[in-house]
């Protein structure tokens, strides 16, 4: 795609870029851009879903089991976990503190649901990686029971695009459990995080 190049009065150059005409909303009518935005304003209100989320908010105190390899014996630390909701009832954030490897770590979480693709959404990120790890999948059992997929690296191993699965179990309003599996080995169980009410 060719960009012209203009030349300015005080010496300087200029680039403006061919518009694409295939923007959204031009060429539509009146009443097909007030569906539009109508359909969009719609898909952006929490719902049901998001009020199901609604039993994650709370400060929490954190077990956390993660083992090394398959059927070991699983090493145990404690954490803490505050989450709340930000952009008006859009998404949940958990802020974590806890320890990984004898050291102190934090972690954040986003958690949503996408209205459009009718699927959870989450992305966890801490101050031990420069790697994201996003997953998204479907609820059950009035969405006490949310399992997402994903892929993640391991620095440690130097493995990248591990396909892990995250179960999230709502047990009862002062209890839910945090699973993890590694598609890599069996879906085996690599972690798992107990939270209960402070």
């Amino acid at each position: 795609m060719k960009s012209k190049v203009y030349e300015r009065d005080d010496d300087t150059m200029t680039m403006e870029r061919p518009r694409s005409g295939n923007q959204p909303g031009r060429g539509k009518s009146q009443s097909e851009q007030a569906e539009m935005i109508k359909r969009a304003e719609t898909a952006g209100r929490p719902g049901p879903a998001h009020k199901a989320l609604n039993a994650l908010v709370g400060d929490w105190k954190a077990e956390v089991k993660c083992w090394a390899e398959p059927g070991g014996a699983p090493e145990v630390s404690q954490g803490t976990s505050t989450v709340s909701w930000t952009f008006d009832g859009r998404f949940l954030e958990e802020d974590f503190h806890g320890e990984m490897m004898g050291r102190p770590f934090t972690g954040r979480t986003l958690l949503g649901y996408d209205n459009t693709k009718e699927t959870f959404t989450t992305v966890w990120v801490s101050d031990t990686q420069t790697s994201m790890f996003v997953s998204e999948g479907k609820g059950d059992s009035a969405n006490k029971v949310i399992t997402l997929e994903g892929t993640t690296s391991c620095a440690a191993t130097n493995r990248k695009d591990v396909p892990m699965k995250t179960v999230l179990r709502v047990l009862s309003l002062d209890k839910h459990v945090l699973e993890m599996y590694d598609g890599s080995q069996g879906n085996a169980k690599v972690m798992e995080i107990t939270y209960t009410w402070k």
